[in-house]
């Protein structure tokens, strides 16, 4: 299929960026390669968006570093970008409006020939060439596709209690598509299987494998630097710099939110259409 044919598409991955991790960046390099090797689709973009320290989550550290780490992680990369606004919020937001928020900013940026960006100008400016480039080979009517990109663990979290409405999952796969990494133990076809919603909108749902095992996780990372343990080559040199440079996990940072319930469940609960 000719490259002026295949579909634009946009990467959001949300989440906690706990701290950020070399295998949140792999997530979006294996997403990329694997769409575009099914000659249909063209990336332009990746977004990461930290969630607000309204989620609640024990151990979560302020946005404002979350966000700085991500930043600094990526601001080497051609196509990766870093989103402020869902960090930003005074509360928790859902995925599924953050989605729509990006959406919407992606529509407008493609009507004004304009990217909405808070990275530094040299970088938003190869970006905004590489995307207007790309805009150019196609008709005003073929909109670029935001997906949602997330690992297995995310996919199988639809099926906890009270986490996620339907409504948001229905409108996250069906209207807009998923890209799942697999991880170590995670089988994402069984649970689509598994789930009516799932089954029914399983077409939006790219199942990306991860052939080199790699089971780096935010929650070891922020365990080996409580146990004073090295966490090199893990995650950027410059997120670990800046991570001792001001002193971000610790025992005493683990226990934020502790007790807490985590806003979703705290929305949900007793809510009749959750």
């Amino acid at each position: 299929m000719e490259v002026e044919r295949r579909t634009r598409v946009v990467l959001l991955a949300c989440g906690s960026f706990n701290p950020i991790t070399n295998m949140h960046l792999r997530m979006f390099e294996l997403a990329r390669d694997y769409l575009e090797d099914t000659g249909r689709y063209k990336v332009v973009k990746g977004i990461v968006s930290a969630v607000g320290d309204g989620y609640k989550k024990q151990g979560l550290i302020e946005a404002f570093h979350r966000v700085k780490m991500a930043r600094l992680a990526t601001e080497n990369s051609e196509w990766i970008t870093v989103d402020a606004w869902e960090s930003l919020q005074p509360e928790w937001v859902e995925t599924a409006k953050v989605i729509r928020h990006h959406y919407s900013e992606l529509t407008a940026a493609e009507q004004n020939g304009d990217q909405v960006d808070t990275v530094k100008y040299a970088k938003k400016r190869r970006i905004e060439e590489n995307y207007v480039e790309n805009a150019s080979y196609h008709n005003k009517r073929d909109a670029t596709q935001l997906m949602l990109l997330c690992g297995a663990d995310v996919l199988e979290s639809f099926g906890i209690s009270n986490l996620w409405k339907e409504e948001d999952i229905s409108e996250i796969v069906g209207r807009f598509g998923l890209v799942c990494i697999t991880r170590c133990g995670s089988d994402p076809h069984k649970f689509i299987h598994r789930s009516d919603m799932l089954w029914k909108h399983r077409k939006n749902i790219h199942v990306v494998p991860e052939w080199v095992a790699n089971d780096i996780s935010a929650t070891h990372v922020r365990r080996a630097l409580r146990r004073d343990r090295s966490v090199k080559y893990l995650l950027p040199d410059n997120v670990l710099h800046y991570i001792h440079e001001h002193h971000l996990y610790s025992a005493e940072s683990e226990q934020n939110n502790a007790g807490v319930v985590l806003a979703p469940l705290q929305r949900y609960v007793g809510d009749p259409s959750g």
